[in-house]
């Protein structure tokens, strides 16, 4: 059954993922057109959470491919039990096996170690893969990446070829770290995620905080974006406002305003360098609690 818009944003929101029109469309059109997306945004967006609450709309198992440099098809796809194939193979050596009998045995399904590529495809149910930060793996990782996603099949020369036995539904995400390829691009439907409005974020605090004021919500979102403007090399994502509103709340503040000494020394949740803790200075958080509401 293929939800619509409307239905997909009221089960993310039950998941704890408050989704703007845009998000809701982009997943709708994944579904309906049963296509992969690409998620592009800074780092903290909440990219990695729409997979989440994605899995859970649908009550699917999430399979996560995290990519870094050198990642490659083994890592991604499939490995052989060295370690039990040795064992096995000293044991049947020892009983008098011959070599074509071993050599059967120890490629065999007993043996394979499944990855993330090869796991997606074998589940009898269609499972949420996450391929994250797919812009930290090579262009060559990119290349097979695309080719999987384009067949949905594997070939494994000891097994011979591996169709799925469902269509994942299938989430990359992307820190624009490296320009991907047209090809990937072409394969994929796009949605660029950005830091949410004021607004937004005061609801995904409302929704991840249990018990918190939604003034305190309200005011904690406004002093977030006015943090985020900053000359900040690190920019805080919504994690660290999480954190951060965790930690006001568990103070019981009630208005920033009123206190100022509290808010600059919780910074630290949300700002991660050495450098942007000494530019948001005393005297800056006081300016940036004069802009809240």
């Amino acid at each position: 059954m293929i939800l619509d818009r409307e239905s997909i944003s009221d089960r993310l929101a039950a998941a704890g993922y408050i989704a703007d029109r845009d998000i809701a469309t982009a997943l709708w059109l994944m579904e309906f057109l049963k296509r992969p997306l690409l998620l592009e945004g800074e780092a903290g967006v909440g990219k990695t959470e729409v997979a989440k609450a994605l899995a859970s709309v649908y009550g699917a198992e999430l399979i996560r491919l995290q990519c870094y440099e050198g990642l490659d098809q083994n890592a991604a796809l499939y490995e052989w039990n060295y370690q039990r194939q040795l064992l096995a193979i000293k044991t049947r050596e020892g009983g008098g096996e011959n070599a074509d009998a071993i050599e059967d045995h120890i490629f065999s399904e007993k043996y394979l170690l499944e990855r993330p590529l090869l796991a997606a495809i074998r589940r009898d149910k269609p499972p949420v893969l996450l391929v994250d930060e797919v812009d930290r793996a090579d262009e060559e990782f990119e290349a097979f990446l695309l080719e999987v996603l384009s067949d949905f099949q594997v070939s494994i020369p000891e097994l011979g070829t591996i169709k799925a036995r469902s269509i994942p539904r299938v989430v990359l995400t992307s820190n624009g770290t490296r320009e991907l390829s047209d090809a990937l691009r072409r394969r994929c439907l796009y949605h660029y995620v950005d830091f949410p409005d004021i607004d937004r974020e005061a609801a995904i605090i409302v929704t991840r905080t249990p018990g918190i004021d939604t003034a305190l919500a309200l005011q904690i979102a406004n002093l977030m974006a006015s943090v985020r403007k900053e000359d900040l090399r690190k920019v805080p994502g919504v994690a660290e406002t999480l954190d951060w509103a965790a930690t006001l709340a568990g103070l019981d503040l009630h208005d920033l305003r009123q206190e100022p000494e509290a808010v600059y020394e919780t910074m630290m949740c949300v700002l991660k360098t050495r450098e942007d803790r000494s530019r948001i200075t005393r005297e800056v958080t006081e300016r940036l609690l004069g802009k809240v509401a």
